[in-house]
């Protein structure tokens, strides 16, 4: 067990000051108390709160705030419940994840990836890649329903304590596990569940899972786990039914998990998704269709036409998301894909262009200014072709060429690629990927 000296180890001005810096390079916005980060660290520089919040969690009466109940919509449909705790609570779950990070890493599994130092869903995929091209063609996909809402807070608190010897540590834990959450003005008791929004949640949800990936290495298996979403991967349909019954059986009976049967499945890796990857029968990593479908229509939120905004700032924006979506993407991207979707974002930029002229006379002046003829800017302003079409035409794509858009700072996925196609290459290449 852990020195029963834990919770200096939290509290030491070293700990403390190096989760106020995390907490504040992640930004975030305030919880129940309303103040944000500034205002928190502006509280804190004062030295008798500071000295009150370590004297606090030394002597056991800090008493955490609820958290704030948001909920965001997922890709897929519905919605996910986020609880944000208040920044100074953020600081302190982040002083208490650092220390007990050092406590649990060696204790956890080779094949979880999740929320680890140095570990990625990149490293999961290539694990996956690898395990399909020794011929684990069969994959046993578990999901775990509400996850995060349903962790028994008793096993996880009874858990904990066999590794960690201060009850002050334990205590201050339970305490926020068990902190309210604040929907419509009003506080909700909660009885289990670890609220997704804090730092401290992705730590107690790899221990709880930690005793499913031992089970999982005790029985000889190969797996990858991220978070709550775990693939295993075996040689046989009748040992991918077999594993998907007893895995269930452990998940439920042992961990007191709830299994969503319905959305779990024992088939073929072609059949299933992971991160929203999908994998060939020879392990080639893929983008997923529904990761696709969600590119196609973020790009389109952000380039809508009647958002009336400045298309520098569309640009921005869409650089962001683009680099970004690249880098998540990269043992699956293929040149090919890359110059298509180049292509297609910029018409929806030229469409934008031309409906921010909005009248005729603008369009053709416009396209005059961009050395467009007078001739053939007029016999484009006055066609009835809709945006989409006329930005197709020879007089945009010479007003607005590759260059122009290079120019206002539009990143290029053809561009990326070619700074991240090392990831592609083999083991990890795609034969058959299409993002368009």
């Amino acid at each position: 067990m852990t020195s029963t000296s834990l919770m200096e180890q939290i509290c030491s001005s070293t700990n403390l000051n190096q989760a106020l810096r995390r907490v504040k390079k992640n930004k975030g916005c305030a919880g129940v108390d309303k103040l944000d980060i500034d205002a928190t660290i502006s509280k804190l520089r004062q030295a008798s709160n500071g000295q009150a919040l370590r004297q606090s969690l030394l002597d056991g009466s800090y008493q955490p705030h609820p958290v704030l109940g948001v909920e965001i919509p997922k890709p897929s449909g519905g919605v996910r419940q986020l609880g944000i705790p208040t920044v100074l609570d953020r600081v302190v779950q982040q002083a208490i994840t650092s220390v007990l990070s050092d406590v649990y890493e060696a204790k956890f599994s080779n094949s979880s990836y999740g929320f680890r130092p140095n570990r990625s869903a990149h490293h999961a995929l290539a694990a996956a890649s690898r395990y399909i091209r020794e011929g684990r063609v069969y994959v046993v996909d578990i999901d775990l329903a509400k996850y995060f809402d349903t962790v028994n807070h008793d096993r996880l608190m009874h858990r904990l304590s066999r590794d960690i010897a201060d009850k002050r540590v334990l205590k201050l834990i339970r305490s926020y596990l068990q902190a309210g959450i604040m929907r419509n003005g009003l506080v909700e008791q909660r009885q289990r569940g670890t609220p997704q929004g804090g730092p401290l949640s992705p730590l107690l949800s790899n221990i709880v899972l930690d005793e499913l990936d031992k089970e999982l290495e005790r029985r000889g298996h190969k797996f990858c786990r991220y978070a709550d979403d775990c693939q295993i991967y075996v040689r046989s349909e009748e040992a991918a039914h077999r594993v998907k019954e007893s895995i269930t059986e452990f998940l439920e009976q042992k961990l007191k998990l709830t299994v969503n049967r319905e959305k779990s499945a024992a088939t073929r890796v072609t059949e299933r998704t992971y991160l929203s990857h999908c994998f060939g029968i020879d392990g080639t990593i893929h983008i997923s269709k529904s990761a696709q479908t969600q590119l196609k229509k973020r790009v389109r939120q952000i380039t809508k036409r009647n958002r009336g905004r400045e298309l520098e700032v569309i640009i921005a924006d869409l650089t962001q998301y683009l680099r970004g979506w690249q880098h998540y993407f990269k043992l699956a991207i293929r040149k090919s894909s890359m110059e298509r979707l180049d292509e297609w974002i910029r018409r929806r930029l030229r469409c934008y262009r031309l409906k921010q002229r909005k009248h005729r006379y603008g369009i053709a002046t416009w396209l005059q200014r961009q050395d467009v003829t007078e001739r053939n800017a007029w016999k484009l302003a006055m066609s009835d072709k809709g945006w989409w079409r006329l930005a197709l035409t020879p007089q945009v794509n010479h007003a607005m060429p590759t260059k122009w858009f290079e120019e206002l700072g539009l990143y290029s996925l053809r561009n990326g690629y070619e700074s991240l196609k090392v990831y592609s290459e083999p083991p990890y290449a795609t034969h058959a990927c299409t993002v368009v």
